[in-house]
């Protein structure tokens, strides 16, 4: 039978949020990316989602390529293994906003680049004389 998750306010004093998580934290890193405007500005974006564990959401109107990576100091038990000289940004992330509850989801999310060629044409202007309707098929040949 499976463990049932604990929730924060059941934390005991002194006890710590990551002793009962599974380090989502470590798992990937999102950096933040220019929002794209234009064909060139998707074909990027398209680019980087032909690549493996690659995503891109946005957040608050903020555009993030979101890379699923394990960090290569997390340990079997889900702990830092450089702790004591991880860096800045381990260092000032905290327990006090961090997803391990789940509770939020993106604005935005794309897996695959069908996805965002899809998206950008949803949204970006129609080129100069190009209609959203299908092209008129060729006439038929006149029999004699």
């Amino acid at each position: 039978m499976a463990q049932r998750k604990i929730t924060r306010e059941e934390l005991k004093p002194g006890e710590c949020l990551c002793d009962h998580c599974p380090a989502k934290c470590c798992k990937y890193f999102a950096l933040p990316i220019d929002e794209p405007e234009k064909w060139e500005d998707f074909e990027f974006v398209r680019w980087y989602l032909l690549h493996d564990r690659a995503s891109v959401f946005t957040e608050d109107g903020v555009w993030y390529l979101l890379v699923h990576t394990t960090c290569k100091h997390l340990g079997t038990d889900n702990r830092c293994g450089i702790y004591h000289t991880r860096p800045q940004i381990c260092r000032d992330y905290s327990t006090d906003d961090c997803e391990y509850d789940e509770t939020w989801t993106y604005e935005h999310y794309f897996e695959t680049a069908e996805q965002i060629h899809e998206y950008a044409e949803a949204v970006l202007p129609k080129p100069r004389g190009q209609s959203i309707r299908s092209p008129k098929p060729a006439l038929l040949p006149i029999l004699g």
